[in-house]
């Protein structure tokens, strides 16, 4: 799962498939494009809005992204455009980008349709982040297992 921070979308998508995960066997992390927040917790919005639906994501820690994720990851989710693009020209070769999807094709194939970063907006933002995040999971998480 990736966004552009790791400290909002990313953290909320990762927490919502694990929850949904019933084997242990399949490997969810999340990071960000950018290093402004390495190390940090999640929004407290966002920890907020996960907790009220039963989820606990504040012993997540904000990362950037790895060229070697590629290697160590199936699926690399991404939030937006600006996170596709961001990871395309990180990708080494055709294998690298294939694993690169919209999230939201999910639920809305080959539509390319952003996560809206709720970051600079108010609680609301995150409650609809959160409701997106979690119909896609849902499908996913159906994939996978």
């Amino acid at each position: 799962m990736v966004c552009l921070g790791n400290i909002c979308r990313s953290p909320l998508a990762e927490g919502i498939l694990r929850s949904k995960l019933s084997t242990n066997t399949i490997v969810v992390d999340s990071a960000g494009t950018g290093n402004y927040h390495i190390g940090k917790k999640p929004d407290l919005r966002a920890i907020s809005i996960a907790r009220k639906h039963a989820l606990d994501i504040s012993n997540l820690k904000a990362r950037q992204f790895e060229v070697s994720d590629f290697d160590n990851f199936d699926h690399i989710y991404v939030m937006d455009e600006s996170n596709y693009r961001n990871l395309i020209q990180l990708a080494r070769n055709d294998q690298d980008k294939r694993k690169i999807k919209f999230i939201m094709d999910e639920v809305y194939p080959n539509q390319n349709y952003n996560v809206p970063d709720p970051y600079y907006g108010g609680n609301d933002g995150f409650e609809s982040v959160f409701n997106m995040l979690d119909e896609a999971c849902t499908l996913i998480a159906a994939k996978l297992q």
